[in-house]
């Protein structure tokens, strides 16, 4: 039976799902003091309409950012999932909380799985909004963390830099030889979004790469097929405008798949002189497309759904086509 001095969690529900954000927010204000496990249950049912509506659950953002540092490890992490949610599909919603969050990554105290979700979903604003996420102690933040042991801080580390270069590659354009020292990371996540960080960076400022140019050829021989070809496509895009002694040429493979191999191609072509690249390649537009589904093919490499083209990872119930080469699934 209900406990008639704790707060709703169905009338919390219900009042997200008719629209009546006022109530929903007055109700979240009585969670505040409410036990732990209504606090769990509150915010538990507000991430799973993140979920399904984030457009509505970022409405109530401001309500919803003290459980940010509630006293409870669940409630803290539960609440940042959720402002990943609503990050991913409406980010505007989010940009008010960005010192919020900001302060979660940088509390070394904070259970990791918190920071790294707070990462995450710092990476989605910045893809809109660059300008607001790239402060100088963000930034630092975000560089000195990946030296953190917790790989999955790490992983949200790297893919928040690339996030944040796709947004505007000029934040990141003078942090290029910090990326590059990390790029021989243990976690093929982090090697995969730093060198993606890097390759948009080298599409707008193809010099901001010519102090990481070993880094990268030393990623050519990566056992990650993805960070292979991600490398490759940053040395083509340095090829194509740089000076650069091509010293990497023999450490080029033919590709365990079709994302590596036209990145080979591409670099290939660069040396020869060959202009200009396939759409898909060296485009900040294409990168941003499709990173997210290329980091689910590397977190996932023996998936029994890759494309069987471009090895991409293809989930159930997805698309038709496969949103990296286009092919029918």
């Amino acid at each position: 039976m209900d406990d008639p001095t704790q707060p709703s969690v169905e009338q919390l529900t219900q009042s997200v799902e008719t629209g009546a954000y006022d109530d929903a927010t007055a109700s979240l204000r009585r969670f505040e003091t409410a036990s732990a496990d209504t606090r769990k249950a509150a915010v538990r049912a507000v991430r799973r309409l993140a979920n399904e509506r984030p457009v509505a659950v970022g409405q109530l953002l401001p309500a919803l950012a003290p459980f940010l540092t509630d006293d409870d490890r669940s409630v803290r992490l539960t609440t940042s999932k959720l402002f990943v949610a609503v990050a991913r599909e409406s980010p505007s919603a989010v940009v008010p909380h960005i010192d919020d969050l900001a302060a979660r990554l940088a509390d070394e105290a904070e259970f990791y799985y918190v920071r790294a979700r707070a990462a995450e979903a710092l990476g989605y604003v910045a893809l809109d909004y660059p300008e607001e996420v790239a402060s100088p102690a963000l930034l630092a933040d975000l560089r000195v963390g990946l030296s953190f042991d917790e790989p999955e801080v790490r992983e949200k580390l790297a893919k928040a830099l690339a996030s944040l270069a796709i947004g505007d590659p000029d934040r990141l354009s003078h942090q290029t030889s910090n990326l590059g020292e990390r790029l021989d990371d243990d976690n093929d996540l982090v090697r995969y979004h730093l060198c993606t960080a890097l390759t948009v960076i080298g599409t707008a400022f193809p010099s901001a790469l010519a102090s990481v140019t070993g880094p990268l050829a030393e990623r050519l021989t990566d056992d990650c097929p993805y960070v292979r070809g991600r490398a490759a496509e940053a040395l083509g895009v340095v090829v194509r405008t740089e000076p650069v002694a091509a010293t990497f040429a023999d450490s080029l493979s033919e590709g365990a798949n079709e994302f590596e191999a036209e990145r080979v191609q591409f670099v290939r072509a660069a040396l020869a002189g060959d202009d200009p690249a396939p759409d898909r390649v060296a485009s900040a537009d294409a990168i941003r497309e499709t990173t997210d589904e290329i980091a689910t093919a590397v977190a996932t490499p023996d998936s029994a759904h890759d494309c069987p083209r471009c090895g991409l990872s293809l989930p159930d119930g997805g698309p038709p086509t496969c949103p990296g080469c286009g092919v029918p699934r």
